[in-house]
């Protein structure tokens, strides 16, 4: 085990006053709260951040939420499996149709191509707009991840954070149950260098429809703090 994935479980165990065993990969680790075994896996995350940065304020409004359905609607059928597009916007989206139906332009453009390297970064109709492909991707997580934020946010830090979500949640729900504890399973995601403000991993994680059998998922961000993500 790694240093800051052991690290990341001795800070659980501290959390939760429990004490804690290797396991054999999987899991990482059993915790034993209360006289109850608990399997647990841990990934540890690249670094998303360097110092400080502001909140992402994601929008959730109802023409948000429709302009983000709609393009999930519509691209659903041409993101391979295995894959999915990832994409942002500013708000205000004053005119979401048209919008909408250029970006949708634009990544079917990307997905044709024969190298499959979708990039798509500029300004549509007054919104700046991003939209990236991830691989490696579970082939039950949503093939279309989309956010609309407010300008001052940064969209490469919303990209790394879901693209980085995908694979190490996807990669973790790959591996077998284990056998010896018949517990929970829970999943631990160390990210010493990650954002602070953990209602964006809560919110990013609601988008990526990723089905696990994690009764509970876990952040262990700088200095050992502990924070739920799901469950």
């Amino acid at each position: 085990m790694s240093k800051q994935r052991q690290a990341a479980i001795e800070a659980v165990a501290r959390y939760f006053s429990a004490t804690w065993e290797r396991g054999e990969e999987p899991p990482d680790a059993y915790l034993t709260i209360a006289g109850k075994c608990i399997a647990v896996d841990v990934a540890a995350m690249k670094p998303l951040v360097a110092g400080r940065i502001a909140k992402p304020r994601l929008r959730f409004d109802k023409v948000a939420l429709r302009f983000v359905k709609d393009l999930q609607a519509a691209l659903h059928e041409a993101v391979p499996d295995g894959k999915a597009v990832i994409l942002t916007i500013t708000a205000p989206i004053r005119l979401p149709a048209k919008t909408a139906a250029a970006l949708e332009e634009r990544i079917r453009v990307g997905l044709a191509r024969a190298s499959k390297q979708l990039e798509v970064k500029g300004t549509i109709h007054g919104n700046q707009v991003q939209a990236r492909l991830a691989k490696g991707i579970s082939p039950q997580a949503s093939k279309v991840i989309g956010f609309v934020h407010n300008p001052d946010a940064d969209p490469e830090v919303l990209l790394r954070l879901t693209q980085s979500l995908l694979q190490h949640i996807g990669a973790a729900v790959a591996k077998r149950t284990p056998n010896r504890c018949t517990g929970d399973r829970w999943l631990v995601l160390a990210n010493e260098c990650g954002l602070p403000h953990i209602q964006t991993y809560r919110q990013v994680y609601s988008e990526l429809s990723i089905p696990t059998n994690f009764k509970t998922i876990l952040l262990v961000l700088a200095g050992g703090r502990v924070e739920t993500v799901a469950g």
